[in-house]
């Protein structure tokens, strides 16, 4: 049988952290006395936590000292890990364990490229860690998607070559990478925001087995 590599982001793909993230940021910018939206926090998806504060701060016109800035960061992540403490299998987005449970009984590698660097926790909150082959995370790459850096070494630790390999991802940031990496891109989410994925869907419980029996064979 054909071997493709499936690599799967994790946030917005496999669970939902994004409403965490916001809880986390929304506080931090309250702390600034800034106002930010969940409009705001779409556009955070996919983007490095020192970026993401640097977005927040121009949103609000705040400048803030390297030292504070720094505290920040960490203190936004301790709120973050203090949300997903909680998470369980409850967490794992509609149809996702039928999707890697298929990929598995058909013997293709799985991956993880994610920007999180909260991913090896995540994974195995979810009881997920044990159905990938390679997890890479934000830990792994010095580059930032829409750079396909995490994509390319997450395709190299399951040995399958990027042309061969299909990617999942939530975000405008996630499919631009993956394309960069001539992949396969199929997005999650809105076909309006995620229009440039070679596929689109809302979620998992639109892919059936034949689509990605057909993504093996092809």
């Amino acid at each position: 049988m054909n071997k493709k590599g499936f690599i799967f982001d994790l946030d917005g793909v496999i669970v939902d952290t994004a409403k965490y993230h916001f809880l986390a940021w929304q506080q931090l910018a309250k702390s600034l006395d800034i106002n930010f939206t969940e409009e705001e926090n779409e556009q955070l998806k996919g983007v490095s936590r020192v970026r993401s504060l640097e977005k927040i701060l121009a949103w609000g016109n705040k400048t803030i000292s390297q030292d504070l800035f720094n505290e920040l960061m960490s203190k936004k992540n301790e709120e973050y890990l203090s949300y997903i403490a909680g998470m369980d299998e409850n967490e794992i987005l509609p149809d996702v364990p039928r999707v890697l449970n298929t990929l598995k009984e058909k013997n293709q590698p799985i991956s993880l490229g994610s920007a999180s660097k909260n991913a090896r926790i995540i994974l195995e909150r979810v009881h997920l860690k044990s159905s990938f082959d390679a997890i890479v995370d934000g830990n792994d790459v010095t580059k930032a998607k829409p750079d396909p850096e995490v994509f390319l070494i997450a395709a190299k630790e399951i040995n399958i070559k990027p042309e061969d390999c299909i990617v999942f991802e939530d975000s405008v940031a996630g499919i631009t990478a993956a394309n960069a990496a001539n992949m396969i891109s199929i997005g999650i989410g809105s076909k309006d925001v995620l229009g440039h994925a070679t596929y689109v869907f809302n979620d998992f419980t639109e892919i059936s087995d034949d689509f990605l029996k057909s993504l093996i064979e092809n």
